[in-house]
């Protein structure tokens, strides 16, 4: 028996029953091309989960979660609830939350941290009068995201020792701030700071936006003792890129809760999480929670090792696997070269990988070589990627 889908589609090919079809049936029963029609063009993604390159591919298993959830209506604080009690259930931790994504965590963090429950507070910010407003920080972990903790009307205190910490500690700190991929670069390690904030009873905040991976540093961040934890949700969870997740203190996710949408009276009314996103989320942790990571590790090996292989047949190129200390913590291929033996500089590459057909991204930032991320690559990308970047040094060569 035909299918909705079939029906749709014979009915279209008959001129004068395909003409009384809705304009809404219609588009359903052919597959469009939105960015072609848009104008947008895709790419090859061989950099990495960046924000400004839509970061990762949501699970299939995310996709129908989210196809799910939009024919059906729910009352949103109760499945806020659920949803934050099954995630806190799966990773093993005191309660958890759906934000907006990482950045809409720091503001609804700093905010709990500030106003508690108190329903008056939550209606006050960002008028701080009453509230305490300084938060402490390394200056090495300042970063462009903490414009979303400053959201909140709060004061940075920066130090770098920990005797510089406890001088900073007054009755006016209301949380200290941890970036996690700063974690190796300030002299306040990740556990003294956990002990420093526990000995004066100040609530500590960890951006770990992007640190998901490996799946062991994960759980050892789960576990390590923040009273509040941030993960993007569109990185490496590869759940949906307008959501995120906010764990720890269950006193401090309920008023992170209520200083977030869709309290309407809040700082973070705007920072809005619908159904979709939520369910989208919560089927990403289970994911992420069962998956076979030694295999996952495996195939970025070998897409790895196919990129080196191709690259390395260039006279005068080297290559290298490469891993970043903590953030994105997964295998990079870094290729370098003389100019004097290849003619082209790693800029020109980056531009003719762009320019080309397929278009290709590969990390962005480096000026001295070519630094491509083998994790967000579809099936068969890998094979594009080493002979486009071999054919462009090949020709300079």
């Amino acid at each position: 028996m035909p299918d909705r889908r079939s029906f749709l589609q014979s009915l279209s090919t008959v001129p004068v029953l395909g003409s009384l079809l809705p304009a809404s049936m219609k588009a359903a029963a052919t597959k469009r091309d939105y960015f072609k029609e848009l104008g947008v063009g895709t790419f090859i993604n061989a950099a990495g989960t960046y924000t400004t390159l839509t970061a990762s591919l949501m699970l299939p298993e995310v996709v129908q979660a989210i196809d799910y959830s939009s024919k059906n209506y729910v009352r949103l604080i109760e499945l806020h609830d659920a949803v934050g009690k099954k995630i806190a259930e799966l990773i093993g931790v005191e309660a958890a939350m759906v934000p907006s994504g990482a950045a809409a965590a720091l503001t609804c963090a700093t905010a709990a941290c500030m106003t508690g429950a108190n329903e008056k507070l939550i209606r006050q910010l960002p008028d701080t009068t009453g509230m305490k407003t300084e938060v402490i920080v390394q200056k090495t972990h300042r970063y462009g995201y903490d414009h979303a903790v400053r959201n909140c009307g709060i004061k940075f205190v920066e130090v770098e020792t920990a005797e510089e910490f406890e001088k900073a500690v007054n009755p006016n700190t209301v949380m200290a701030l941890f970036f996690n991929a700063n974690a190796n670069v300030g002299k306040i390690g990740t556990e003294q700071f956990i002990q420093l904030c526990k000995k004066h009873n100040i609530p500590s905040l960890n951006d770990a936006a992007a640190d998901i991976t490996p799946f062991d540093a994960f759980q050892k961040l789960t576990k390590a003792g923040f009273d509040l934890l941030i993960f993007s949700g569109g990185k490496g969870l590869r759940g949906p890129q307008s959501a995120g997740l906010l764990l720890g203190r269950k006193d401090l996710i309920q008023a992170a809760r209520l200083n977030s949408s869709p309290y309407s009276d809040s700082i973070g009314r705007g920072l809005k999480v619908n159904k979709e996103e939520l369910l989208g989320m919560m089927v990403a942790v289970e994911s992420h929670m069962k998956r076979d990571h030694a295999a996952e590790w495996k195939e970025w090996e070998k897409r790895a090792k196919q990129i080196i292989d191709s690259v390395s047949s260039v006279k005068g190129v080297k290559t290298e696997i490469k891993m970043p200390e903590i953030a994105n913590h997964v295998p990079h291929v870094h290729v370098t070269w003389s100019e004097s033996d290849v003619k082209i500089s790693p800029k020109e590459v980056v531009k003719q990988l762009r320019e080309g057909t397929p278009s290709i991204e590969i990390t962005p930032g480096s000026v001295d070589r070519l630094i491509i991320a083998v994790w967000m690559l579809q099936p068969g990308e890998a094979e594009i990627v080493s002979k486009r970047v071999r054919e462009i040094l090949k020709k300079a060569a």
